[in-house]
């Protein structure tokens, strides 16, 4: 699964943007990932709720909403009850994170929790027991376009082989310097959904390199 971030689209064109990657077989995107970024949580300031509100009404790719704030137990449902079919909360943000993840399920959305490049998964692995998908993040939160930090595919690994052997139920999805140099060593590792900003936005044609990242993407993982 490929999921093209529009943190690094044009924000003047997020519509154009978003249909550019929701055509038809292999260059639509499975989702379109959404950073919510609050400058206190992390550093950089990005959009809210309204923006979100708009783009769910203006394609029908899922939206994957990442919530890089503080105090996501109070203000993630409202992503859910918006519409977005997956909403990601930060483990280390996160006041009842087993609690949050029922509240955003009973609101209509998948429940997704982020873990840091820094956070041990082996401290949340009977919290992720409640989650849908699992965001490995393989930058630290806050900007784009970054370099991916390789350390984090052990926690991949680990994910991968729980999910394999039954202990979990999740999407395993990688998030931060995705791209053609990246992409299969993350593939290889056990990710399902890739995160992708500048690969795709940065193309000459963001559908054909969703597509290609794909291919790549698909060709390791048999």
């Amino acid at each position: 699964m490929i999921a093209p971030s529009i943190l690094s689209a044009d924000f003047a064109r997020l519509g154009e943007e978003i249909r550019a990657v929701a055509g038809e077989g292999e260059t639509r995107a499975d989702w379109v990932h959404v950073d919510v970024m609050d400058a206190h949580f992390v550093p950089n300031l990005t959009l809210g709720l309204p923006v979100v509100q708009s783009l769910i009404k203006a394609t029908d790719v899922p939206i994957d909403c990442h919530l890089m704030i503080e105090n996501p137990d109070k203000w993630a449902i409202g992503y859910a009850e918006a519409g977005a079919y997956n909403v990601t909360v930060h483990v280390e943000a996160a006041h009842d994170p087993i609690a949050l993840a029922k509240n955003l399920r009973a609101a209509g959305a998948k429940a997704g929790l982020s873990i840091k490049p820094n956070t041990p998964i082996e401290d949340h692995l009977d919290t992720l027991k409640h989650y849908d998908t699992l965001l490995v993040m393989s930058v630290e939160p806050g900007f784009g376009g970054q370099s991916f930090i390789t350390d984090v595919l052990e926690k991949v690994r680990t994910a991968r082989r729980l999910v394999d052997t039954g202990h979990l139920k999740l999407v395993v999805e990688i998030d931060g310097g995705i791209n053609a140099d990246t992409i299969e060593q993350a593939a290889e590792a056990g990710v399902d959904c890739f995160v992708a900003g500048s690969a795709v936005y940065g193309a000459e044609d963001p559908g054909k390199a969703v597509a290609a990242l794909r291919e790549q993407a698909a060709r390791v993982r048999g």
